[in-house]
C-alpha cells in the first residue's frame, strides 16, 4: 500500500493524508510527496502517520513539504507515543486511536484500575471535564476550557487552559501533558500559574507538589504515577 490524500468533503474541513500501515523501503517524505502526486488542494490538513515512528526533525520537514504545496499541517494521529509528542512539540494538535480492550493476563494478579476515566476530544473554550478519579484526555485543552479530577489529570496533547488534579486535596496528584503551557495549574489547594516559556522540544512534563509548592519536570514514562 501506499500514502493516500482524502481531499476535503466541505472547505472547513480538513484534508486527510494516511501513511500506509507498516513502514517500508521509502522515507515518510517520500510517501507524502508520492500522495501529493498532482493534486492541487489547499487549506489544512491532518497526517495520519498510523504506526510510523516520526520525530521532530521529519515532522518539521514534513510540515515544510505541505507548506510549499499550499498545506498547512494542523493535526497529526497517530498510534506512536513518540510521533505524538514530537507533534506536540511543533504546536500541532494530536490525536491517538481509542485504547483496545486488552485481553487478561493469566499471570498478572494486580487490580485494573478501574478510577481512570478517558476521554476522547479536545475541550474547547468554556468546557469542562470532570472526573472522581483519574482523567486521561485523547486530545487538546484549549484556552477557556477546565478539566479536574480528583487523582491524577493526563493530557495526551496541548494543555493551554486550566488544569485541577487532587481537587479533594490528594496532594500526591499530579498533573501530565505533551505540551504542558496552561493558563493555571491546581493540584489540591495549590495554585500556580503555567510558565511562559516553551516546553523542551518533544519532551513531555509533569507537574506535582514538592515541599507544598508546584514544580514541572519531565514526565515519567510509568504508570501509576510516581513508580
Amino acid at each position: 500500500m501506499a500514502a493516500v490524500l482524502i481531499p476535503a468533503l466541505a472547505p472547513q474541513q480538513c484534508h486527510e493524508l494516511r501513511l500506509p500501515c507498516g513502514t517500508g523501503v521509502a522515507s515518510a517524505r517520500e510517501e507524502v510527496t508520492y500522495a501529493l502526486g498532482g493534486q492541487k488542494l489547499q487549506g489544512t490538513l491532518l497526517l495520519d502517520a498510523g504506526d510510523w515512528l516520526l520525530r521532530l526533525p521529519e515532522l518539521r520537514d514534513l510540515r515544510q513539504l505541505l507548506l510549499r504545496r499550499q498545506l498547512q499541517l494542523v493535526r497529526v494521529r497517530a498510534q506512536r507515543p513518540e510521533t505524538l509528542v514530537a507533534a506536540a512539540a511543533l504546536g500541532l494538535e494530536t490525536e491517538a486511536p481509542a485504547p483496545a480492550a486488552l485481553a487478561p493476563d493469566p499471570d498478572d494478579t494486580s487490580t485494573p484500575d478501574d478510577g481512570l476515566t478517558i476521554h476522547r476530544g479536545t475541550l474547547r473554550s468554556g468546557d469542562h471535564l470532570q472526573s472522581q478519579g483519574s482523567v486521561l484526555l485523547l486530545g487538546d485543552v484549549n484556552p477557556g476550557a477546565r478539566i479536574s479530577a480528583a487523582g491524577h489529570v493526563l493530557v495526551w496533547g496541548r494543555l493551554r487552559g486550566v488544569a485541577h488534579a487532587g481537587v479533594g486535596g490528594d496532594r500526591n496528584a499530579r498533573i501530565v501533558a505533551l505540551h504542558l503551557r496552561p493558563l493555571q495549574l491546581r493540584i489540591a489547594d495549590a495554585v500556580a500559574r503555567g510558565p511562559a516559556d516553551p516546553p523542551a522540544a518533544g519532551q513531555a512534563e509533569t507537574a506535582h507538589l514538592v515541599n507544598g509548592e508546584i514544580r514541572i519536570d519531565p514526565a515519567s514514562p510509568s504508570w501509576p504515577l510516581g513508580e
